[in-house]
């Protein structure tokens, strides 16, 4: 019976709001603290404005772990396809940036197919001989478009991000897509995205970097994204390096609240008590908390299963055995190494959507996790 429905013309996948408080989605903590995501990104502007040097400088900064403009920076494994460039350019460029300070996470390539030609399957191929891939840049989105003709659609523009972005989901790394802006003047700058608003609507944000005038040294970016608050950075070139320096940062001040339980369970699981395991009822008596009802608790801990885990390191699962639900929260003695400042060691770093005081960082593995959302991602790709 449940095979027919599935399989019916008229079935559609639906879920009920108890339903979703159920799953438990694994953490999406930043690849550059207040900066840089995982998802499918736009990285546009105008052309010679910079933006390769900047490409450059978050492939570097990421693939050596190296903090950013102050920011803590999750270490990992870059791609990076500067398709307009040759070998020669960027030896010369990364050389007037870095000077003999060489990372072997970082990798280039010059050429590549078209998304239409196997792009995918490249990129698969890459990750699957690098596993702790984080962040694939493509420079430029029109180098993997151009065999696909000049048929511009706000359809067709969603698709070719759509189909991007499944795969940075399947992979949980960070796509970020380098294209330019039209001629025309906006009152909004993500109006000037060269194209239809098919990009942008399929993304997971953007950044729109520009300068007044082409010979100026200072540039402004402006960054408008799902997992980051809108925010505006002003940058100014460093003439010797030609890095990009930071200014100062313009943001919206919103703050997720902080979530009391999700500390005093820190208190209970850590590096010195890494396991705990329990029935709701058991985990509210241990943290003496008489306000919760053990089905709130749970529901508590599914929504913030992945911010437990961003914050304090504590992987969660609640499953059933033997016909009463338990909880297993257990203390990560493996997580990797998040590079920060130095001097903000012991000091909390601001994730965004999140507040942590610790130096080390990564997704929640595992248990739990969204078969269906995953299955839905593979047939997008095909």
């Amino acid at each position: 019976m449940q095979y027919e429905r599935e399989n019916s013309p008229s079935y559609m996948e639906i879920v009920s709001m108890p339903e979703l408080y159920e799953i438990v989605y694994p953490a999406k903590p930043p690849i550059i603290n207040g900066f840089l995501y995982n998802g499918t990104y736009l990285f546009v502007g105008s052309p010679k404005v910079g933006k390769s040097f900047m490409m450059a400088q978050i492939a570097y900064h990421v693939s050596s772990g190296k903090p950013m403009w102050n920011n803590a920076v999750r270490k990992g494994t870059v791609l990076y396809l500067a398709l307009e460039d040759d070998y020669r350019r960027l030896q010369e460029r990364l050389y007037r940036m870095f000077g003999t300070e060489t990372t072997s996470n970082l990798f280039f390539s010059v050429a590549s197919n078209s998304l239409n030609g196997g792009l995918i399957e490249q990129l698969d191929g890459f990750i699957h001989e690098h596993h702790n891939t984080s962040l694939i840049i493509i420079d430029t989105l029109q180098k993997i478009r151009e065999s696909e003709g000049d048929t511009y659609s706000y359809s067709h523009d969603y698709d070719i991000i759509a189909q991007l972005k499944a795969f940075s989901d399947k992979n949980n790394i960070c796509l970020l897509l380098v294209h330019h802006t039209r001629k025309q003047k906006a009152d909004d700058n993500f109006d000037t995205i060269s194209g239809t608003n098919g990009l942008l609507g399929a993304a997971d944000g953007a950044f729109v970097m520009y300068k007044s005038k082409r010979t100026d040294t200072d540039a402004s970016i402006e960054i408008s994204g799902r997992d980051q608050p809108d925010r505006k950075i002003l940058i100014k070139r460093n003439t010797e390096t030609l890095c990009w320096d930071l200014d100062k940062i313009i943001d919206d001040k919103f703050k997720v609240p902080p979530e009391p339980l999700l500390e005093k369970i820190a208190g209970l699981v850590n590096e010195h008590n890494p396991t705990w395991q329990g029935t709701a009822t058991e985990l509210l008596s241990k943290l003496e908390i008489d306000d919760i009802k053990p089905n709130i608790l749970s529901l508590k801990l599914n929504v913030n299963a992945g911010r437990l885990y961003t914050e304090h390191f504590i992987k969660y699962v609640n499953k059933r055995s033997h016909g009463v639900r338990r909880i297993e929260l257990k203390y990560d003695l493996d997580h990797p190494i998040i590079n920060i400042p130095d001097d903000a060691i012991n000091q909390p770093v601001d994730y965004g959507e999140m507040m942590i005081t610790a130096d080390n960082v990564d997704e929640i593995a595992g248990a739990d996790y969204d078969e269906r959302h995953q299955d839905m991602i593979n047939n997008c790709l095909g």
